[in-house]
């Protein structure tokens, strides 16, 4: 395991100041994946963005583990349905020279 690629998580929540509980929540949940090879639970650096976001969410507004994981789901369907409207927009506009 590269440690260039990763933080350890005690690392983050001092740097952050948030408990470390909350960043368990976070992987119980399925929002968060932590490496713990041989040592102490690290945070692949890919998903650094995703957990400074959440992070704000739960430090700034107060929204909890449970919480984040639903708007996560909420973001994510809104992705896909802009994706879907951009895909059905190439196509109207296929027809529309078509006319």
């Amino acid at each position: 395991m590269k440690t260039g690629n990763f933080i350890q998580v005690r690392v983050f929540c001092t740097a952050h100041e948030i408990d470390p509980e909350f960043i368990s929540s976070l992987q119980e949940l399925g929002l968060l994946e932590l490496v713990a090879e041989n040592g102490p639970a690290v945070i692949p650096h890919h998903q650094l963005p995703s957990l400074e976001r959440m992070t704000r969410l739960h430090r700034d507004l107060g929204i909890n583990a449970a919480g984040i994981g639903a708007l996560e789901q909420l973001l994510e369907r809104m992705e896909q349905m802009r994706e879907e409207m951009r895909v059905l927009k190439n196509r109207l506009s296929f027809y529309d020279t078509l006319l």
